[in-house]
């Protein structure tokens, strides 16, 4: 099971007893803010692309979105996001529980600045039902990132 995976990965840092599970989906970015009640903007999505060197993820802010510029900027190439059907081999968890933590090996994990502004945020953990908590410097062990990144801009959720 994907949350076993991520579970065992945060386990390794002392964090996996912080997994909360939902009686209810927190598989969206509005979904997961209701589950924990909090502002979206604290959910720490994971988005999933496809590079020419491999797979990536970009961990965001729930009100960011990716500035296509940007990410051309920082990648060399036009992104270009997996397809539904291909994340979970290509990433090791599916849609709805993508998270950086117990990824397939080769998989580069980046955290996109607009995190910065929190002191604490909630990525998913591996199934589209839980959650963690962790602070940011919490977020770049637990990711072991390759960087931060700045290939967002925010905006206000409706």
């Amino acid at each position: 099971m994907s949350v076993e995976k991520a579970k065992a990965h945060l386990e390794k840092y002392g964090f996996s007893e912080r997994i909360r599970t939902f009686p209810v989906s927190s598989a969206t970015v509005a979904l997961a803010a209701v589950a924990l009640g909090t502002e979206e903007a604290r959910i720490a999505k994971t988005l999933s692309f496809l590079t020419s060197g491999g797979a990536v993820l970009i961990v965001t802010a729930g009100d960011a979105k990716i500035d296509n510029r940007k990410y051309k900027d920082s990648f060399g190439e036009k992104a270009k996001m997996i397809p539904f059907a291909e994340v979970e081999g290509l990433i090791g968890h599916a849609v709805g529980g993508v998270c950086p933590f117990g990824v397939n090996d080769g998989v580069r994990v980046y955290l996109d600045c607009s995190l910065r502004r929190f002191d604490t945020v909630f990525p998913a953990a591996g199934e589209p039902n839980n959650a963690v908590e962790l602070t940011i410097p919490e977020l770049e062990l637990a990711s072991e990132l390759v960087g931060w990144i700045d290939v967002t801009r925010t905006e206000e959720i409706a």
